[in-house]
């Protein structure tokens, strides 16, 4: 299925199932890919976008339940967990195949989708035909204006309240909408938070639930009940 001319990103793309990791358009997410249904996924998207002579992309979606995944210590059977509807999806911008088999990779977030419908899974990871038109603006984010006063006094007071070690003068000197979504990315917030400020209807929205969360502080979920997956460094 070709997408239409103005769609950001193929109609059909396999979808990663991750817990706590968020995609923002112009956000970059380094993952490192172990599972061997992941490792079909990255080369299936390298060698069909080459072929197809375009960007190779992966959709980034959360489970309704939090789970562990793509985790080398866990040898678990495959599982299709109920999805949330939103995810983004992202271009992969760097694949470097390892030695014992492993990708790694780092996607540029592009534009939030809807899941339309779940296809038929193919070597193990699932695929799902997707709807980006209620996101139309999303390309264009990284371009948004951002005033960053407020998010950077509020990233201050958390971060000293939280023990959290941010270099807080790298943070000044970013972009407003690169700071906005750069914390909402990298700040260790619940999964179901992650998914609010992913489903935020714009930058503005984005940035009131953001320091609405870091007014509140955070409290750490149970180790049963989030997960943090390994990135690359």
């Amino acid at each position: 299925m070709q997408p239409p001319e103005d769609s950001p990103a193929p109609r059909v793309i396999p979808v990663f199932p991750l817990t706590g990791s968020l995609l923002l358009p112009g956000t970059l997410l380094p993952l490192n890919i172990f599972e061997p249904r992941y490792r079909n996924m990255v080369a299936d998207a390298m060698e069909e976008a080459g072929g197809a002579g375009r960007s190779p992309h992966i959709g980034m979606i959360q489970p309704f339940v939090p789970r562990q995944d793509n985790w080398p210590a866990l040898d678990l059977p495959a599982e299709d967990p109920a999805l949330y509807t939103i995810g983004c999806v992202g271009r992969i911008d760097r694949c470097e195949p390892q030695p014992d088999g492993r990708y790694e990779i780092v996607l540029r977030g592009i534009c939030r989708f809807r899941v339309r419908e779940e296809l038929t899974p193919r070597r193990g990871y699932r695929r799902a035909a997707v709807d980006y038109g209620e996101f139309a603006a999303d390309p264009a984010e990284p371009q948004a204006f951002v005033e960053p006063s407020r998010l950077l006094a509020a990233v201050h007071s958390f971060s000293a309240a939280n023990g959290l070690e941010l270099d807080l003068g790298l943070l000044a000197s970013l972009p407003g909408i690169s700071l906005l979504n750069g914390l909402a990315v990298a700040l260790p917030f619940r999964p179901e938070e992650k998914q609010a400020l992913l489903e935020a209807a714009s930058p503005a929205e984005r940035e009131e639930l953001l320091l609405v969360l870091m007014g509140m502080g955070f409290e750490p979920a149970p180790a049963a009940g989030y997960y943090s997956p390994p990135t690359v460094h």
